[in-house]
């Protein structure tokens, strides 16, 4: 077995876990029982789409999916940032509401 196919075989598995646990945070996002859950469950999406752009970047050899990873990862950091504002201030209106 040379190391091309090796590496071929390393990535093809990578892709079939990450889409196997793409499906799965997926769903935690549909019966996700409390909106926490559903923004962890986004946010992991975003971390497993990066792996998704890093095992391409490794199958074709092409840098430039390391660039998309980057940006990928601002983006969801951002996104998350969002949610857990607007999840802060939902909670200080309902403490609001109570008093």
């Amino acid at each position: 077995m040379t190391a091309a196919l090796a590496l071929d075989w390393a990535t093809l598995i990578a892709l079939v876990l990450l889409g196997l646990a793409l499906l799965v945070s997926l769903v935690r996002i549909v019966i996700g029982p409390t909106l926490s859950d559903r923004v962890l469950a986004l946010d992991l999406m975003t971390v497993i789409a990066m792996g998704f752009v890093g095992a391409i970047a490794v199958r074709t050899g092409l840098t430039l999916y390391l660039d998309i990873a980057i940006a990928l990862a601002l983006l969801g950091f951002l996104a998350t940032l969002a949610f857990a504002r607007y999840i802060l201030s939902r909670g200080r209106m309902t403490q609001e509401d109570r008093q």
